[in-house]
């Protein structure tokens, strides 16, 4: 029975949409009164701010945050744990690795364009590295998860090391580090958008393969599926959208890996359903922590400088996992003291 299916997918958008004007309310150049009041033939300039700055820092969160979700989704699907997320498949640190190494040569290569770019290459690479030792190693589903953490911890380590050289940098990389959407435009959304298209409807596409591919090996091999290039296919699918999402926003923690989660309660485990679902739910998250992000800024006058959302999706992503896991303790004992 899929009949509830469709109508929890639906009832998200209005959901994510909801959390978009949220999100294009808050600031601290134009009160929720004032970006009405400009999206309605207000005066010039607050006009020219909600479409130069904030539609597209709007649409930079929607589009980043459903990458991360899709890059999640995937990810828990090929390497069969319930923890994997961009974070430790070494596509995220190898995006950041790629940004900090462009502002770090300085020059052109320190300019948007040049370090998004840097990023998008950082993180190819990064998941290449997983894919080749993997490959190596036997492409086992928990190897892979250990490789994984192994290649994250290095690229992150080379981070740190490329700071030390250059230590004044600190500051212009947290975005980087931790995940801001500040300053984000359209040029930051260009390369975003088709790069969630294409990903999201490739994965939709192979819905049936990854339902297959989350049982095991041996169910996959059962059934005629060869496992081995679907698992390269799943895991570039995922290397591209982290990429993709980190070149644009930093790394932002916890979204890939809460995500999928949410969908799958929300939507079951059939793929078609739990894919979008995972998009819209990340798109949603990154949008209200962005929000919340804003809003500390604001409340602590400190708009030059900006809470970067990612510190806000660490907090509420560590929140969330340590009542989870209170939650399944009590659960295996019972609730006994």
């Amino acid at each position: 029975m899929i009949g509830w299916r469709w109508p929890a997918l639906v009832l998200l958008v209005p959901v994510v949409a909801v959390c978009a004007l949220a999100q294009l309310a808050t600031g601290s150049s134009l009160s929720p009164v004032d970006t009405a009041a400009a999206l309605f033939g207000g005066d010039g300039h607050a006009y020219s701010v909600i479409v130069e700055l904030r539609v597209p820092r709007v649409l930079v969160a929607l589009c980043a945050g459903a990458c991360l979700g899709v890059a999640g989704a995937l990810l828990q699907c090929v390497l069969r744990n319930p923890l994997a997320a961009p974070e430790i498949t070494g596509v995220g640190s190898g995006a950041v690795l790629g940004a900090v190494s462009a502002s770090v040569a300085g020059g052109v290569a320190a300019t948007a364009p040049f370090m998004a770019a840097a990023a998008l290459v950082g993180g190819v690479v990064g998941g290449g590295v997983l894919w080749v030792l993997a490959s190596r190693l036997g492409g086992d589903a928990m190897r892979l998860a250990v490789v994984g953490v192994v290649v994250s911890a290095v690229l992150a380590g080379l981070t740190l090391v490329l700071l030390t050289a250059r230590p004044q940098l600190a500051g212009a990389v947290t975005r980087w580090l931790l995940g801001s959407l500040v300053g984000r435009t359209w040029e930051h959304l260009a390369p975003l958008w088709p790069v969630l298209t294409v990903v999201l409807v490739a994965s939709v596409a192979i819905a049936g393969v990854l339902d297959v591919v989350a049982v095991d090996d041996d169910h996959a091999l059962a059934v005629g599926l060869a496992v081995a290039p679907w698992r390269n296919v799943v895991l570039a699918l995922a290397a591209l959208a982290t990429s993709a999402a980190v070149a644009a926003v930093g790394a932002t923690a916890f979204i890939g890996l809460l995500a999928p989660h949410a969908a799958r309660w929300l939507t079951g485990a059939a793929h078609r359903f739990l894919v979008p679902a995972a998009a819209l739910i990340g798109a949603g998250v990154l949008a209200l922590a962005d929000t919340a992000a804003q809003l500390v800024t604001t409340a602590i006058g400190r708009a030059e400088a900006g809470l970067p959302a990612g510190a806000v999706t660490a907090l509420a992503g560590a929140a969330v996992l340590i009542a989870l896991a209170r939650r399944s303790s009590s659960s295996i004992t019972g609730g006994a003291e």
